[in-house]
């Protein structure tokens, strides 16, 4: 697994569909790989957004606010910390 061979250890994490995150941030680097369904992680600093889907990954550096909304299958992540 890619994750692995980057030195992260990833674990699963699953939700159900329309499932919000509201706006917070982490004091590590995240890295999240959709393995099934999909997910947008909004980044209200900058206005951007981040539609997800089975096989996309997103780095999420440090620090940076961010707030996620579930897609209508629901969504299962391998995510990992570093």
């Amino acid at each position: 697994m890619i994750m692995q061979s980057e030195g992260l250890r990833p674990y699963l994490w699953s939700n159900d569909p329309g499932d919000v995150y509201d706006a917070h941030s982490h004091r590590y680097h995240k890295v999240i790989y959709v393995v099934r369904g999909s997910i947008t992680f909004g980044l209200p600093d900058t206005g951007d957004e981040a539609a997800l889907s089975t096989g996309d990954r997103l780095d999420l550096p440090a620090g940076v606010t961010h707030n996620a909304l579930v897609g209508r299958e629901g969504v299962a992540c391998l995510e990992a910390h570093h």
